[in-house]
């Protein structure tokens, strides 16, 4: 049964509306979409760059942050190409095979950064509650260890999922109404029995919503009790700044996810889902390396080296 499923699954076809009900807004969201997207490919390449060129970022924080911009990348590049097609082709039409590979890539990258971000909180914590120890802590093989846990984690949720996913029956050319092949979007039109398998969505994204948050709060909560300690306000000051760029980064990315996959009513409203994919698919990646790159000096001042020696190489 599940064989004869993905066999005549696999024949099927899905047609990406994206944003076909706005004609007059195709090529303004075509200019706008890879005007993002540009920025975000060369951001987050650059900052990979950056801190492998730097031997002062070669910390565990900025080891963290370097599988960030290289999930980031990968995240948007999954997407995006194909979302920039659909504005200017009227053959939406994207084949199972291809939905499902897009879908498998989506998943992995998602799930690994909710865990990366809550790496990256214990990464902080270390370095503010126990800054003595810090660089014996966070030693190179334990860092390794938490991306390769990231990872794991990822591709566990993607196999699970996926196999859930198999089960369904599709047929013919099926609707959907969002710009990617996004889980709730493809199980929307399965012509099979969903509940249980939507089900195991909810109960998935809450787990990793639940589990990333719990590890994020409480490094955060020894943090703000360790920093209110410090005796010095330049102490406090420097302290709360190291954390804010990753404060921001998390709070973007889970209020995003929080609302598209643990509030059940949010799907009542599809374009309200296609404005909050746009936001953590396309904007997001982009913004990511802007809030890191932009309060720290170190990283500023490598840029800015990397385009002197450009320009200079381009005169010459």
């Amino acid at each position: 049964m599940f064989l004869t499923n993905i066999s005549k699954s696999a024949e099927a076809t899905f047609i990406l509306l994206g944003f076909s009900e706005y004609p007059k807004l195709q090529v303004p969201l075509f200019l706008l979409f890879l005007t993002i997207y540009t920025v975000s490919v060369v951001g987050n390449l650059g900052m990979i760059l950056v801190i492998k060129i730097n031997p002062k970022l070669h910390t565990p924080m900025y080891f963290f942050l370097s599988h960030l911009s290289f999930i980031d990348f990968c995240h948007s590049t999954v997407v995006i190409p194909k979302l920039l097609e659909n504005l200017v082709v009227e053959d939406r039409s994207i084949t199972f095979p291809e939905c499902i590979t897009q879908f498998i890539f989506i998943c992995i990258f998602v799930v690994t950064e909710f865990y990366l971000l809550a790496v990256m909180a214990y990464d902080r914590f270390v370095a503010v509650c126990n800054p003595l120890n810090y660089t014996t802590a966070m030693s190179q093989k334990l860092c390794a260890m938490l991306v390769g846990a990231t990872y794991f984690c990822g591709i566990f949720c993607c196999i699970t999922l996926c196999s859930f996913l198999m089960r369904l029956s599709f047929r013919g050319r099926n609707i959907i109404n969002n710009f990617l092949c996004e889980f709730d979007a493809i199980v929307s039109v399965s012509c099979s029995d969903i509940h249980v398998t939507q089900e195991i969505t909810f109960a998935f994204a809450t787990i990793n919503e639940v589990s990333s948050l719990m590890i994020i709060l409480i490094s955060y909560t020894y943090i703000f009790i360790t920093v209110m300690k410090m005796p010095s306000a330049g102490g406090r000051k420097k302290a709360f700044s190291t954390c804010a760029s990753h404060l921001t980064a998390i709070t973007i990315f889970h209020g995003s996810i929080f609302f598209l996959y643990c509030v059940p009513n949010s799907k009542n409203s599809w374009l309200m889902v296609k404005v909050v994919c746009v936001f953590y698919i396309v904007v997001i990646p982009m913004l990511n390396p802007l809030i890191y790159s932009l309060r720290n000096k170190v990283v500023k001042e490598t840029f800015r080296k990397l385009f002197r020696i450009q320009l200079y190489s381009d005169k010459i």
